[in-house]
């Protein structure tokens, strides 16, 4: 394994970089790990709707940038006091969403430099029952993209109005705020250090585990100007980063075990028109491909499992039966 720096702490520059990495590094002999760091942003799941999930008077108030990342799952709050780690690895066995996999060695490198955390949900590590790292994850073409956030020192009040969560996704983890659910990682160091200190430490630990040494990765020149392209056809742009707030007659939320699903949608001559599915669900497979098999189908229950019957749903959401998603439509 390699390790990459992206040399910035500009949140669209390096989810840019996270994604030209995830897509074309070569993996032939060698994976990669990485630790990076963003100013302040809010930086949401690939199938958020930003206008729900973030504190909008806020976030213009304070200058916030909001960044849509590639991965699934729900949004985050990151500034300097937040350190954020990728793997880009090939899939072993079957390409699927596994987070397991690569939260062990985060564990177990936290628990070397003196922090008992364990996994705990879905996605979360805790401490005590506090989360303190949330992650997401991507699987494509043999490759798997495998990031989260760590709150090391993070600023903790910005956290919880910068965001906007649904009571139900707190009253689902058995809390009444996102402060009292979060914790930072260094009150519960047994020395003060700084967060470049823990980033130093944790990525050592990481290649202690793998039985290396840290060797960098260094990108080309041309593989720079990849990463510059993405930045500029994608994450620069409120397009991708905010895209288009849905419009639609009927609304209809649930959060299940993999996550939140709310659907937006038109009908229209007893028809589904113009339909948008939202959440902070984890899947392999693009979302907008359900939506599209969906539109023009009759509205009507029978009809909508007909067209769904032959849909790997798991590879979209997780698992989830095929009744729970159309009775989703017939709130």
């Amino acid at each position: 394994m390699k390790y990459l720096e992206t040399y910035s702490n500009d949140p669209e520059y390096n989810l840019a970089f996270e994604e030209y990495c995830f897509r074309h590094l070569p993996l032939e002999n060698d994976e990669y790990f990485f630790l990076w760091q963003n100013g302040p942003a809010v930086i949401i799941g690939k199938n958020q709707n930003a206008y729900q999930e973030v504190n909008d008077d806020y976030v213009s108030e304070h200058n916030l940038k909001v960044v849509r990342r590639i991965t699934g799952g729900g949004a985050v709050y990151h500034d300097l006091g937040n350190l954020n780690f990728s793997f880009v690895t090939k899939t072993r066995e079957n390409q699927t969403i596994d987070f397991k996999r690569y939260y062990i060695p985060i564990i177990n490198a936290l628990e070397k430099i003196g922090v008992k955390a364990e996994l705990s949900g879905r996605n979360d590590v805790t401490i005590d029952g506090q989360k303190c790292i949330g992650a997401s994850q991507s699987v494509w073409q043999g490759r798997v993209l495998s990031n989260g956030c760590i709150l090391f020192d993070v600023r903790l009040e910005e956290l919880s109005k910068a965001l906007n969560v649904r009571k139900e996704k707190l009253e689902s983890k058995g809390v009444k705020s996102v402060r009292a659910r979060v914790t930072n990682i260094k009150p519960h160091l047994k020395r003060d250090i700084s967060v470049a200190d823990f980033k130093a430490e944790l990525l050592k630990a990481i290649f202690e585990l793998e039985g290396q040494e840290p060797v960098e990765y260094k990108l080309s020149e041309s593989e720079l100007e990849g990463v510059k392209k993405i930045y500029a056809e994608r994450f620069s742009l409120k397009e991708w980063n905010y895209g288009a707030s849905p419009k639609a007659e009927y609304s209809h939320y649930e959060r299940f075990p993999i996550g939140s699903i709310e659907v937006f949608f038109n009908v229209k001559n007893a028809k589904i028109f113009d339909l948008k599915i939202h959440g902070d669900f984890f899947g392999t497979k693009d979302v907008a491909e359900i939506e599209k098999l969906l539109e023009g189908c009759e509205y009507e229950k029978n009809a909508v499992s007909a067209k769904l019957a032959d849909a790997d749903l798991k590879a979209y959401f997780g698992t989830i039966e095929i009744d729970e998603l159309v009775d989703l439509f017939f709130r």
